[in-house]
């Protein structure tokens, strides 16, 4: 079945903001974090009482190789899933006494990755070339 033009500019689309959204947090948040783990493990804010050094671990995981595997389209819905619940942890717990201005930026992190765990990664993603092997949940497309 030939692709539409609706289906390709979805696709990019979709490449777009898996590249933006990953991208964006990796670079501005994760790989600091990463390139300073060990100054900042032991400091770091425990909003759900694990302790600082499992939360940062966490943290980590999810800013630099979750937003990696986003951007890469490569288990994509499992992969944004860390990614949403890092962010409704920041803005509901860890930022909750915090004015607005302060909380904005986890749900405006939060959206792009909602809209991925519902869309799947699109054509230009290893989800989609692995095809047929890959199940349809996870973001591939069954071939007909």
């Amino acid at each position: 079945m030939a692709e539409t033009r609706g289906d390709l500019a979805s696709s990019i689309g979709l490449l777009a903001l898996r590249l933006g959204a990953g991208g964006l947090l990796l670079y501005g948040h994760g790989w600091g974090k990463l390139m300073h783990f060990s100054q900042r493990i032991g400091t770091f804010a425990d909003p759900i009482g694990l302790g600082p050094a499992p939360s940062f671990v966490l943290v980590v995981f999810a800013e630099v190789v979750c937003s990696i595997l986003v951007m890469l389209g490569f288990l994509t819905r499992l992969s944004v899933i860390p990614l949403i619940i890092f962010f409704a942890v920041a803005g509901f717990i860890q930022h909750a006494a915090d004015p607005w201005a302060k909380r904005e930026l986890a749900f405006v992190f939060a959206v792009p990755f909602v809209a991925l765990l519902f869309t799947g990664p699109g054509r230009f993603s290893l989800d989609a070339k692995l095809g047929p092997w890959w199940p349809v949940g996870l973001g591939g497309r069954r071939q007909p």
